[in-house]
């Protein structure tokens, strides 16, 4: 885990749906993650730099606040996080995007489409099923793309859909992902429950959520899934003593949360 990311799933998981957070909170959660308060005023100065973060004071407290366009992203994370999926109307969202041309951004609106749950039919095509389009469209804004899209049924396989996507690699994250036990003491419930929600969300960016009908057999996404939320909910109950020393909204550990 670095800085910088695990600084954003604190925001995700624990100041949500505030979007700002006093530096007090984030160093002291940081440092019993094993960052050093250097390292995690390093890690928030240079996001601001990015334009990630925007530093802000509130009397004498000293916070931080996630951008609008950051922000944007974490709602989709927990959309996709904690909200039950739709059900499938059997179509396809197909996008094909005008760009981007430089490769850093084409890089980065590749791996945006994949968070909010498209794969690639080959390059600049992307196929979704379940998709959000309002969110596919305030993307592409993001990026000032214009873009054709299509909403399709696949006449093939479900196989020939699934090579769209990294399943071997989400199925490879899965196995990884959950810890053995759920500790006792609120301090070690609160580093395994940090460490189980980042890695969920990382594997955000491996696995579309695609509908059962298309899933491979023993694909272990929606058990998982499963997993996680009883998981959540059993080490925010134990890390519950360690998370009341902050002044942080903290996040129902409901699955349905938003």
């Amino acid at each position: 885990m670095r800085a910088r990311s695990t600084i954003f799933t604190l925001f995700l998981e624990y100041a949500y749906p505030e979007r700002r957070a006093p530096v007090r909170d984030l160093v002291a959660m940081m440092e019993a993650l094993g960052f050093s308060e250097a390292a995690v005023r390093a890690a928030l100065s240079r996001s601001a730099k990015r334009g990630w973060v925007v530093a802000e004071r509130r009397g004498r407290t000293a916070y931080y606040a996630l951008s609008d366009r950051v922000y944007w992203q974490v709602r989709q994370v927990r959309r996709r996080l904690y909200e039950p999926v739709a059900p499938w109307d059997g179509r396809f969202l197909l996008v094909l995007p005008e760009g981007p041309k430089e490769r850093g951004e084409r890089e980065r609106f590749r791996r945006e489409m994949a968070l909010l749950g498209y794969g690639s039919l080959q390059s600049g095509i992307y196929l979704g099923a379940g998709v959000d389009l309002e969110a596919t469209k305030e993307l592409l804004g993001f990026y000032g793309l214009a873009a054709t899209l299509f909403r399709a049924e696949h006449l093939g396989s479900p196989e020939e859909v699934r090579k769209a996507f990294p399943l071997a690699q989400a199925e490879a994250h899965y196995r990884t992902l959950f810890p053995q036990e759920v500790p006792e003491n609120p301090l070690l419930a609160f580093q395994a429950l940090t460490r189980l929600v980042h890695g969920m969300r990382k594997v955000l960016f491996l696995d579309p959520l695609l509908p059962p009908e298309l899933l491979p057999p023993g694909y272990p996404g929606l058990a998982a899934r499963e997993r996680f939320f009883a998981l959540r909910q059993a080490l925010y109950a134990r890390a519950e003593p360690f998370l009341k020393g902050f002044h942080l909204p903290l996040a129902t550990p409901s699955p349905g949360a938003r």
